[in-house]
C-alpha cells in the first residue's frame, strides 16, 4: 500500500461502522511509522486478532501492537482518560511495550464524568442507540466552547472554572430530564488531578509532530472510527455519531492539510450491519438476521449489543466512495458468506415505483422503500485458507467483481477470517 508517492493513507469505514478497520490498520501498520486516531472516542471498538489472542482497542490506535510504530491520538478525538489508561495498562500487562510510543494531542477534549451521566440519562441517546460513554455530550460542550482540553490540565485555576461551569450545565440538563442524579464538580476535579500527570506526560502538538514526520517521508496511517453513514454531516441524520467520520475529518482531526493525504482506503463488510436505530435498507428478516449474526459473531466490541444485518448495499457504498474520495476498498468478512445458498446485492431502491441509485439525504425517503437486488449463487466452500484472488471460489470472485463495478472503486484487500494472516492483497 505504501510506496514512494503514497505515504499518508486514511482508513475509513464505508458503511455504518464495525467494518473491520482495526484489522486493516493492524495489517498495514507493519509497514507504517505512525498510526493516528483522528475522531470518535471510547465508543470505538477495534478488534485485532494475532494468533489465538484477541485485543479490543477503544482509543489507543491499532498500530500499537507493532513494535516501533508510533501511535497518536489526535485533537479530533474526545478522550476518556480513565479508560485509555486502562487500555494502556492492559497492553503493558500483556507484554506490549508502550513507552515512548504513545502520544496525545494537547488540544484533544476530555470526556468528563458528567458527560457520561448526561448520556446515560438521556432518552434521545437511548433512542439513537449511543454507547452511553459520554461522547455526544463531550462533543456538544466542545462546539459550545465549554469543553475541557488536555492542555487545560496545566492551569489549575482555569480548570476549576471550566469544571464548575460544565458541572452546572450538566446538572441543568439532568434536571430537565427529570433525573434525580447530579454531577459533582469536586469529584471531577479529584479525578482529573489523579490522571493529569499521566496525561500531560504524553501530551504534545500531534499535528506538528505528524507534519514533521510527513516532511521526513514517514509512512502514516490515519485511523477513523465508526463509519461514513454515521458522519454528523453525511450520515443518516439524526441517527449518527457526533463527529466527522469521513476522510475529510482526518485532516481536521489530526491537524494537517488535506493535500498531504495521498490515499483513502474504505473498509466494507461483504454484507451490511449497523447498531442502534436508523435506516438499514437491506436488513434481513428476523430468522436470516439471526443466522448471519451468528455466523459473523455480530456483537459490538464495545457494548456487546447485537448488530442488525443485511445484504451488501452498493447504493450506500457508492455514496461513501464519493463523499470520501476513496481510492480503494478493503472487503472484510467474505468468509461469513461461505455457507449461504444464494447471496443478494442491492443495486438500487424502488421509491414510489421509480428506481433510484443515489443515496437520499432525507431518511424519510427511505421509509417504505424496496431494495432492488441482484442474486448470486453461493460458493458453498470455505475461503478461510485463500491467500490469492484466484484461490477464491469462482462465484466469490464474480461477487467481488460486481461489487467493484457497482460502487466504482477497486478492491485492494479481501479479508477471509479474523486472524492477521487471513487477508488477500489485490494490488497490481
Amino acid at each position: 500500500m505504501f510506496d514512494a508517492k503514497t505515504r499518508t493513507i486514511v482508513i475509513v469505514g464505508a458503511q455504518w461502522g464495525d467494518e473491520g478497520k482495526g484489522k486493516l490498520v493492524d495489517v498495514l501498520a507493519e509497514r507504517a511509522d505512525w498510526v493516528v486516531r483522528y475522531q470518535g472516542g471510547a465508543n470505538a471498538g477495534h478488534t485485532v486478532h494475532v494468533g489465538d489472542e484477541s485485543t479490543v482497542l477503544h482509543q489507543v490506535p491499532s498500530g500499537i501492537l507493532h513494535p516501533g510504530v508510533r501511535c497518536a491520538i489526535g485533537n479530533g478525538v474526545v478522550l476518556d482518560a480513565e479508560s485509555v489508561f486502562e487500555e494502556v495498562d492492559a497492553l503493558v500487562a500483556n507484554g506490549v511495550d508502550v513507552a515512548g510510543r504513545l502520544y496525545l494531542s494537547d488540544r484533544a477534549h476530555l470526556v468528563m464524568p458528567y458527560h457520561k451521566l448526561v448520556d446515560k440519562e438521556s432518552a434521545a441517546s437511548k433512542a439513537i442507540g449511543t454507547t452511553g460513554r459520554g461522547i455526544g455530550p463531550a462533543y456538544e460542550d466542545k462546539v459550545a466552547r465549554r469543553g475541557i482540553r488536555v492542555l487545560d490540565l496545566r492551569h489549575p485555576a482555569r480548570l476549576r472554572q471550566l469544571v464548575e461551569r460544565g458541572t452546572e450545565h450538566a446538572n441543568h440538563i439532568l434536571a430537565g430530564f427529570g433525573s434525580t442524579k447530579r454531577a459533582d464538580a469536586e469529584f471531577t476535579l479529584a479525578t482529573l488531578e489523579r490522571l493529569a500527570p499521566r496525561l500531560l506526560a504524553i501530551a504534545e502538538d500531534v499535528g506538528l509532530a505528524v507534519y514533521k514526520a510527513q516532511k521526513q517521508g514517514a509512512a502514516i496511517l490515519l485511523e477513523g472510527a465508526q463509519g461514513s453513514l454515521l458522519d454528523i454531516d453525511h450520515g443518516t441524520y439524526p441517527f449518527v455519531t457526533s463527529s466527522s467520520t469521513t476522510a475529510g475529518g482526518a485532516a481536521i482531526g489530526v491537524g494537517i492539510g488535506p493535500r498531504t493525504i495521498d490515499a483513502a482506503l474504505g473498509v466494507v463488510k461483504a454484507y451490511t450491519t449497523r447498531v442502534g436505530g436508523g435506516p438499514l435498507p437491506t436488513e434481513f428478516d428476523e430468522v436470516m438476521g439471526e443466522h448471519v449474526r451468528t455466523l459473523g459473531n455480530e456483537y459490538g466490541a464495545t457494548t456487546g449489543r447485537p448488530r442488525r444485518c443485511g445484504w451488501f448495499d452498493a447504493v450506500v457504498v457508492r455514496y461513501a466512495v464519493r463523499v470520501n474520495g476513496l481510492t480503494g476498498l478493503a472487503v472484510t468478512k467474505l468468509d461469513v458468506l461461505d455457507t449461504l445458498e444464494r447471496i443478494g446485492l442491492c443495486t438500487g431502491y424502488r421509491i414510489d415505483g421509480e428506481v433510484v441509485t443515489e443515496f437520499p439525504g432525507d431518511i424519510a425517503d427511505l421509509v417504505g422503500i424496496e431494495p432492488v437486488y441482484e442474486w448470486f449463487d453461493g460458493w458453498k466452500s470455505s475461503t478461510a485458507d485463500a491467500r490469492t484472488l484466484y484461490s477464491l471460489p469462482k462465484q466469490a470472485r464474480v461477487y467481488l467483481d460486481r461489487i467493484q463495478e457497482l460502487v466504482e472503486c477497486p478492491a485492494q484487500y479481501v479479508s477471509v477470517g479474523t486472524r492477521r494472516d487471513q487477508i488477500i492483497g489485490l494490488q497490481a
